[in-house]
């Protein structure tokens, strides 16, 4: 199974949170047709109160995927809807999808967390069936 990792970056630096060990990560395979499933992964990700860098990430590595279905990421606090996004897949399978964790008001400088505490990530896929012929 191939996870995905959650990353905060900061310009050229990337601070990786880690690969995801299997207890944590659930991964649930929903089939759409004989061809063709969703792959649904559910991952936490935390950004702590102590948090300085502006950006964050969701990516994942080379997989097999259906061609020309986007990867959908949905974030959570709880049950509430946080943040959306959708992104093509690199021809690898890869994906990436940065998003802003920290703002800077420019009238006073005061650092912003928009992000800040657990969250969970729902990444969806779609896949070709292991059976199916392509």
């Amino acid at each position: 199974m191939k996870l995905e990792y959650v990353t905060l970056l900061a310009l050229a630096l990337t601070i990786t949170l880690g690969t995801i060990p299997n207890a944590i990560a659930e991964t649930i395979i929903t089939p759409i047709n004989d061809e063709l499933s969703i792959k649904k992964t559910i991952i936490p990700m935390n950004i702590p109160e102590s948090n300085e860098f502006p950006w964050g990430s969701v990516r994942g590595q080379a997989s097999e995927i259906a061609e020309r279905y986007p990867i959908i990421i949905q974030i959570f606090k709880g049950d509430d809807p946080v943040h959306f996004a959708q992104v093509d897949p690199k021809g690898d399978g890869s994906f990436e999808y940065k998003f802003r964790i920290r703002n800077v008001d420019v009238n006073t400088g005061e650092a912003i967390n928009i992000f800040q505490g657990e969250y969970t990530v729902n990444i969806f896929r779609v896949v070709p069936n292991p059976n199916s012929s392509i």
